[in-house]
């Protein structure tokens, strides 16, 4: 029997028009509902798609806002279900999941009613506060109460989680499991160029810029400068923005600067009296592994950082950024809470930062750090598998 406040809720969702989607067919076998809320969340569940895909064969059918880069063979994206009470019914009557993976504390009260009314098991995973989707604020009593209620088990992805949901739902349905894990971050990389440009660059401590913008060109060879007051071997490898600048980059800093430069678009070597390689964002993966210490493109006078620092993290740098971080403030806000990259305001803090991590001790540190952040959550994620094979009674 709906409570009251799930009675008001679905009146006041009986506005939102019953679409009939043009859904797949439903696939055959036990059938896995993951629900992503966000952007954030779609690729750790992507990647729980993945291992369940891999690891026990079922299908997947995974809600979300849009659709994740990293989607599995094999997983079915769909945008979230209407919560309308004919809605919810329409969504199941097709999909008939097997058991349910919500995350994020986003709570759907009419899907969740009518899932536990088919005694469908469910799960909360990396659970924060718990809320209504967008739009959906009310005065609805008791509502969130009875919506968490229908999970068997809650995974809080920290302590203040698990503190605020045990407001609602009894302490021993509640975990604290931490992050999902998130699609692997480590780009492929020729291990044959690898090792021909590390005996090329002779042990010679090495800095990275990576893609980098036209605005930030001056400032990064401005801190290179400075930096090779305290090493003078130190090479520069500079990845810009845009690949077709790169000649008039070398002609200016060439003819107008005086610098040593190597083109890897015209196939020449870094020699050992090269300061600057120009190389291309096409092999960000070999770059990564060859230079220990690496500055985020766009992020200090840039519209912001380029590449997702997670990709530098994952193959042992030590990241410096600036104060824009573009699309990737989320992972640059976890990278700094972690002591992870080194964060510069202006391009004399630029150089200073090069020159403290080329002390080894100090590189290494933040290098680790930051590896840590880039890896987490893979625990996480290998007890949500059990749990949802506990759910499927297979545990």
């Amino acid at each position: 029997m709906p409570s009251i406040g799930l009675t008001l809720y679905q009146i006041a969702a009986r506005k939102e028009p019953l679409v009939r989607p043009d859904w797949p067919e439903r696939p055959p076998g036990r059938l896995a509902w993951l629900h992503a809320p966000t952007a954030d969340l779609a690729p750790q569940m992507a990647e729980l798609a993945r291992h369940i895909r891999e690891e026990d064969g079922h299908p997947v059918l995974l809600t979300a806002p849009e659709l994740p880069d990293a989607l599995p063979d094999g997983a079915i994206w769909q945008p979230p279900p209407g919560e309308s009470a004919a809605g919810a019914r329409l969504f199941l009557d097709h999909w008939r999941p097997d058991v349910v993976l919500f995350s994020g504390g986003e709570l759907r009260p009419s899907i969740l009613h009518e899932a536990a009314e088919r005694r469908i098991p469910m799960a909360m995973l990396a659970a924060r506060a718990p809320h209504l989707p967008p739009g959906r604020d009310g005065w609805y009593p008791g509502l969130v109460k009875s919506a968490l209620a229908d999970f068997t088990q809650i995974c809080a992805v920290d302590d203040a989680a698990a503190r605020s949901l045990r407001r609602s739902v009894a302490a021993n349905r509640i975990s604290v499991a931490g992050r999902l894990e998130e699609p692997s971050h480590v780009l492929p990389g020729n291990e044959a160029e690898r090792e021909a440009l590390a005996h090329l660059f002779a042990a010679r401590p090495v800095w990275l810029a990576a893609c980098l913008p036209e605005a930030e060109e001056t400032a990064v060879i401005e801190a290179h400068r400075a930096a090779l007051r305290q090493a003078h071997r130190l090479l520069l490898i500079l990845v810009p923005e845009d690949p077709a600048r790169a000649p008039l980059l070398a002609h200016r800093m060439e003819e107008a600067e005086g610098w040593q430069v190597a083109q890897r678009s015209a196939d020449e070597e870094p020699e050992p009296d090269t300061e600057v390689f120009l190389a291309d964002t096409s092999e960000m993966g070999l770059w990564y592994r060859l230079a220990p210490i690496c500055f985020l493109g766009g992020s200090l006078a840039g519209t912001g950082c380029i590449r997702n620092p997670m990709e530098a993290a994952a193959l042992g740098a030590s990241l410096i950024h600036g104060p824009r971080p573009g699309a990737w403030g989320a992972a640059l806000g976890r990278l700094g809470a972690a002591r992870g990259a080194r964060s510069v305001a202006s391009a004399p803090d630029l150089a200073e930062a090069v020159a403290e991590l080329l002390a080894p001790d100090r590189a290494a540190l933040l290098a680790r750090a930051a590896w840590i952040v880039s890896s987490e959550g893979t625990e996480a994620t290998a007890q949500a598998l059990a749990l949802m094979r506990q759910l499927l009674g297979e545990g």
